[in-house]
């Protein structure tokens, strides 16, 4: 048998090496001839393109990233950008103050005859109080008081803009791009891609909660293996086949994975460009550790109660919630690079306040409020903020207008987001809205600003992770926000 095929050999071999002995060989250099049509044979002709290698471009200043997702689009003038002025106006069409400014350079043209009914629409009185927070005195909504208490470790960005005015706007807060566009890598999905494991015994990018079928899938052309591994916050059975199966030792299920990752390597030999295989291969032995690694994680016995109160898990308006904000800590302290929590997924999205907004927004921020400060001040006292990014973010925000009686339409000409820890900022709001917070007039961020800035506080180059084949805008790489990187 031919030493390549060898088994102890094969079980250790990577793609890249395969492909680079292959390459000697003269099927290699027809290889190297379809690989140079494809562009991805560099200068040197027989360097072939490489993946990133794990390692950061660039000194980062943070590890990890959490990424909190609420569904459906939260009221910026409710929440994190208190507008007086729509309740003076309430009752007054937009078109009847002072702020009805029509020149929004991001407006679509299917979208102005909406636009234009927009602002024949009666202003909705703020629904919700709202007070100074923190040391830096930064207004936000009484809805949000636990959040409110660590303003001082919080950027506000309150000049946000999308263009896309439906739930796809979820979509393009992920990826940048608008859904009918084609599949494009998440933002999660290109951390991952692009770093390295900080444990090799969990998942490098975890989801937790509901997601849309729009919004289903991470990597796209970056491959399978870069998808969100779902998880469940149940100890007992945390991920889809995560048990092991019945009536075998660790040893036994060892030897089958060893043999069945011998088996599929060879196979790889013979498909060296299936990345599902690839991405199955990787599922395989990770499954085999995550056994015993996720369950733990996952587990709130050690956690004492005090901490448990922190969070808000005694309380059943916030216990689901805070199950994931804590899971979401201890994650991070094991090593979890990447973790994406979507609160209020199905249908629209829980945040979808057409009607009855009150009663909407103040359930959800009841559900999301203390858990999301629990967390914060969690990875703070543990020393794990300076280098873990927090990101509370939506798809859009809603109209100052009423929409129906007591409820608000979408809204992607301005909203709010606000980012904490990772080397950005505390205490600090950048951006603005008009006084009826209907445009980002200053200092105006597309989503994939956010995604930059995330990107530069990891060390990574969004274009040197660009892959051959698959060009991106530049609007698709953003740029980092500087003012709010400290």
């Amino acid at each position: 048998m031919p030493d390549f095929l060898r088994p102890e050999l094969v079980a250790g071999l990577q793609r890249r090496t395969f492909l680079a002995d292959f390459s000697r060989s003269f099927t290699g250099l027809a290889l190297g001839a379809m690989l140079a049509e494809d562009g991805i044979v560099r200068a040197d002709e027989h360097a072939v393109w490489q993946p990133p290698d794990g390692q950061p471009h660039f000194t980062p200043r943070a590890k990890s990233v959490v990424w909190l997702f609420m569904n459906g689009g939260v009221s910026h003038a409710e929440s994190f950008d208190p507008k007086p002025e729509i309740t003076r106006y309430a009752g007054k069409s937009i078109s009847e103050t002072p702020y009805a400014d029509t020149q929004n350079p991001e407006r679509l043209k299917r979208r102005e005859v909406a636009f234009n009914v927009e602002l024949r629409q009666k202003l909705y009185p703020l629904q919700v109080g709202f007070r100074k927070y923190g040391d830096c005195g930064i207004e936000m909504s009484d809805w949000v008081p636990n959040i409110g208490s660590c303003i001082d470790d919080i950027a506000v960005v309150r000049s946000m803009w999308t263009t896309d005015d439906n739930h796809g706007a979820q979509t393009q807060f992920h990826s940048g791009r608008h859904m009918l566009d084609g599949e494009f890598p998440t933002l999660g999905a290109w951390v991952d891609y692009g770093l390295g494991s900080l444990n090799d015994n969990l998942p490098q990018f975890i989801s937790m909660g509901n997601r849309e079928y729009w919004n289903a899938k991470d990597g796209h052309y970056l491959g399978p293996a870069h998808d969100a591994v779902p998880v469940r916050i149940d100890p007992n059975n945390p991920l889809d086949y995560g048990k092991p199966s019945s009536g075998l030792t660790i040893d036994e299920q060892q030897l089958n994975f060893e043999l069945a990752g011998r088996l599929n390597r060879l196979k790889a030999i013979e498909y060296p460009d299936d990345p599902a295989l690839m991405a199955r291969i990787k599922a395989y032995e990770l499954a085999f550790r995550m056994q015993t690694s996720v369950p733990e994680a996952l587990g709130f016995d050690s956690e004492t109660q005090a901490t448990q109160e922190l969070y808000g898990l005694n309380d059943p308006a916030t216990r689901d919630f805070a199950s994931q904000m804590l899971t979401t800590r201890r994650l991070i302290e094991r090593g979890v690079r990447f973790i994406q929590v979507q609160h209020g997924a199905g249908g629209a999205g829980a945040w979808d306040a057409h009607s009855g907004l009150r009663g909407n927004h103040e359930s959800n921020f009841k559900a999301v409020d203390k858990p999301v400060a629990g967390l914060l001040k969690d990875l703070k006292q543990r020393g794990l903020l300076d280098s873990t990014i927090v990101i509370f973010a939506t798809e859009f925000g809603r109209t100052p207008a009423s929409q129906g009686t007591d409820g608000r339409d979408h809204h992607p000409y301005g909203f709010s987001v606000w980012m904490a820890g990772g080397g950005i900022k505390g205490g600090i709001v950048h951006g603005a809205t008009d006084e009826i917070g209907f445009h980002a007039v200053e200092h105006r961020h597309y989503v994939t600003d956010i995604h930059a800035t995330i990107l530069r506080q990891l060390g990574l180059d969004s274009r040197k992770l660009e892959v051959p084949g698959r060009k991106r805008l530049e609007i698709d790489h953003g740029n980092p926000i500087m003012e709010i990187i400290g």
